[in-house]
């Protein structure tokens, strides 16, 4: 399976998705910080890279099967302003929905904050069906995977229609999904566009695959390395801080090979 991550960071949605689907491999990455850029040349020398997802697409990027990616939490965290999933940086999901409809890869998995559930999870999930895309979602904090801290984040596993569903779900082409209530356990979105009639595309977040990130959960109880206790030094505060900034900004690999496992599972559901 080949991979392509946007708002890559420092890879470890990426890295987690690689440790848990059998052969996947990251094909692009694209990450405008300079210091994450280095990293992730680091670690994934084979991979290509690229500065702006407002500048990549089909015309570009290589082809892949799943497509990964946190996009911007700043105006969604309730740490922020709160401007919404329509703020100058939590906008480019627009980007991001943009590029999975011109590369239509087979899996979409999304990353944020917690707070997408009140801010913008009905436009990601609407924009996610007028593409063709059924999907699923959990909050997972990294305690779950026994880290030291909490970090809620939300997951969002989204798959082709086409590939487990023989009524596909309708496309919708050029225009913004809008969509009405809140996706929840055997819901329902509607979908308008511009007067349109309304169409129904089903988004699932019950039964069987969404008790995989269960089960995933469940098969991840191992130990997490505990902190040193030695005292920490800097030497160059520049790249220490850089350091703690992208660390901060990272998903937790842990939690990204949960995530991994259950894409592993809707595979063997749709060999």
């Amino acid at each position: 399976m080949k991979i392509g991550s946007l708002f890559s960071g420092i890879g470890g949605l990426e890295l987690g998705l690689e440790r848990a689907i059998p052969g996947a491999h990251t094909v692009f990455q694209v990450e405008q910080d300079s210091y994450a850029r280095r990293v992730l040349a680091k670690h994934w020398p084979n991979a290509r890279r690229y500065e702006d997802v407002r500048q990549v697409g089909a015309h570009n990027l290589p082809a892949c099967d799943l497509l990964c990616g946190g996009f911007p939490c700043q105006d969604i965290s309730v740490a922020g302003k709160q401007a919404g999933i329509d703020g100058a940086r939590s906008g480019l999901w627009t980007e991001y929905a943009r590029i999975i409809g011109e590369l239509r890869p087979r899996f979409v998995v999304v990353e944020n904050v917690a707070a997408l559930r009140h801010g913008g999870m009905g436009r990601v999930l609407g924009d996610l069906a007028a593409c063709g895309y059924d999907a699923i979602w959990d909050c997972i904090p990294a305690q779950a995977v026994s880290a030291p801290h909490r970090r809620d984040r939300l997951f969002i596993v989204a798959w082709a229609v086409s590939d487990t569903d023989s009524q596909p779900v309708p496309t919708v082409r050029g225009q913004r999904a809008i969509t009405e209530g809140k996706g929840s356990d055997g819901a329902t979105l509607r979908i308008r566009r511009n007067g349109d009639a309304e169409r129904q595309a089903p988004i699932r977040s019950t039964g069987q695959l969404a008790r995989a990130f269960r089960r995933a959960l469940a098969e991840s109880r191992e130990p997490w390395a505990p902190e040193s206790t030695m005292d920490r030094v800097a030497d160059g505060v520049p790249r220490r801080v850089d350091r703690l900034r992208c660390l901060g900004n990272a998903v937790v690999p842990q939690v990204a090979e949960v995530v991994g496992r259950v894409v592993a599972s809707i595979l063997e559901q749709t060999a």
